[in-house]
């Protein structure tokens, strides 16, 4: 978090329009933001200062969204920063493409700014909660839907429960397979099938 206690989003795009429209949509609800015009620019401001989540546009001139967030998820100081992409070709390959990579979600253009809203606040809400109990041991899939737990018999427990239950683990996040049926129909076969086989059943 910065300074003044308001989540700092960082806006990766190389269209100064949807720059503009995405940070006006944030700063309208007391996020701070920065703009960045290429992947170059983001990875420069990220070596000095942090983010609390990034916009990422996937179609951009200089390296794709997908790169520089394999990029980003390679880094031991970048690697939990949430990466929602932004893109206008809502294709099964490029959805499924941006989970491989490591995003936690993705919106499409023409934005819309409640889904844009809800989307951010989701997923810093998750970043915030993962800080919160960074002191607990080892690495759990946490669901960035319903923030549900995935043990290891592959049943899934309330985070709450788990919390109290262990100690001393950092959590990750994704999707449960209920989750990303509810949220992405059209595309949940597909990425079940890449991320965990027996899901997609």
């Amino acid at each position: 978090m910065t300074k003044d206690d308001s989540p700092l989003i960082l806006v990766v795009d190389d269209n100064s329009e949807n720059l503009r429209l995405l940070c006006g949509i944030l700063e309208e609800h007391n996020y701070q933001t920065v703009m960045a015009k290429s992947g170059k620019d983001a990875i420069t401001f990220l070596e000095k200062e942090s983010a609390d989540l990034i916009l990422l546009d996937i179609m951009m001139p200089d390296e794709s969204g997908i790169n520089i967030c394999k990029l980003l998820k390679r880094s031991i100081n970048l690697k939990n920063i949430p990466i929602i992409f932004v893109t206008a070709r809502a294709e099964s390959e490029d959805v499924v493409n941006g989970f491989e990579a490591g995003a936690v979600d993705y919106i499409t253009k023409p934005f819309n700014p409640s889904e844009l809203l809800a989307r951010v606040k989701t997923h810093i809400e998750l970043k915030l909660a993962r800080e919160e109990i960074k002191t607990l041991r080892g690495i759990v899939p946490l669901c960035a839907g319903c923030k549900n737990i995935r043990l290891p018999d592959g049943t899934w427990q309330v985070l709450e429960e788990y919390i109290q239950q262990n100690t001393e683990a950092e959590l990750s996040h994704g999707l449960c397979p209920d989750c990303i049926r509810k949220l992405y129909p059209d595309f949940a076969d597909k990425i079940l099938a890449s991320e965990n086989p027996e899901d997609a059943t």
